[in-house]
């Protein structure tokens, strides 16, 4: 394969900036929620609405293409595979594993993603790490680690309490990269929608006993929500589970695993914007040249890279 076009190279660019604009707003929303609803009905709940809303979409698309092959019983295996080992695992382990640790913990422990996505691929797709994809990797740690100062400041990796809720983010972490690494192999044989919704859909049926034995979810959590309560939820719904991952998803079908999931390099880079912003914190000397690094090594990685045709 040869370095992608120039129009490519922007097109792939601008889609992974969406989704990882998105992704940066997903503490926020969490936020507004949190007093109304528990852990897992948060994340959950408008998964739940998600997987709905792409069903249509999915009769569409499979109604437009009469072709497109049915999953066999061997397929829905890989759905459920993919839906369990990497929706479920990421979701629920970033989520009780932030409750039992801090918030600092998890924004670092975030950054282990790329990495575990670059071993995973060069494992399980034969992804190769050159010398390029090393190097971006490189960088764009260093531009994370001045964006994360403050982060650092607050994390605490010493004290056994916290140790079982980072072993929890860990594993959330392991689940994300394991998802994106696994679901790129299955985009050989089912479109980017096809294998949202079948592994959403496995993912749902795997967690909803969670919501009647685990933490009783009850619609009368709806009531008391506000107009923000709502936008947040909208959010979660629209964005964090509906669009970025189909943003992501299409990216993925023409780069490999490594290259895309440098955007998420990008997701700190969005929250210390957003929270300019939105909260009016002052951007200082070490976040401006973050957030330049970060963007330099996801340029370099998306232009000069040989994995797009």
């Amino acid at each position: 394969m040869t370095a992608p076009g120039k129009s490519h190279f922007w097109w792939y660019l601008t889609l992974l900036s969406l989704a990882a604009l998105m992704w940066s707003g997903q503490g926020t929303a969490v936020k507004f929620l949190e007093a109304h609803m528990g852990p897992i009905a948060i994340t959950f709940v408008p998964f739940y609405i998600t997987t709905v809303l792409f069903v249509p979409l999915l009769i569409y698309k499979r109604r437009k293409n009469p072709a497109a092959e049915k999953p066999t019983p061997g397929d829905w295996g890989k759905f459920v595979l993919a839906g369990i080992g990497g929706q479920v695992l990421a979701q629920l382990g970033m989520t009780w594993g932030i409750l039992k640790s801090l918030a600092s913990n998890g924004a670092i422990l975030n950054l282990f993603i790329p990495i575990m996505s670059a071993v995973l691929a060069s494992i399980m797709l034969k992804e190769r790490l050159t010398l390029l994809r090393i190097a971006c990797f490189v960088i764009g740690l260093a531009g994370v680690a001045l964006l994360s100062i403050q982060d650092f400041r607050q994390s605490s990796f010493g004290e056994m309490k916290y140790l079982e809720g980072n072993a929890l983010i860990l594993a959330g972490c392991l689940g994300s990269s394991f998802y994106n690494v696994y679901c790129k192999g299955l985009l050989k044989r089912f479109q980017e929608i096809e294998i949202l919704i079948f592994s959403y859909i496995t993912a749902t049926l795997a967690t909803m006993p969670m919501l009647v034995w685990v933490e009783p979810f009850h619609l009368s959590a709806f009531a008391s929500f506000g107009w923000r309560n709502w936008l947040a939820f909208a959010f979660l719904v629209l964005f964090m589970y509906g669009a970025s991952m189909l943003l992501f998803f299409h990216a993925l079908e023409h780069l490999d695993v490594t290259v895309a999931s440098m955007a998420l390099y990008m997701v700190p880079v969005f929250g210390v914007i957003l929270a300019a912003v939105m909260v009016g914190e002052r951007l200082g000397t070490a976040a401006l040249a973050g957030a330049g690094v970060v963007l330099v090594s996801t340029v370099l990685i998306m232009k000069y890279d040989s994995s797009a045709g």
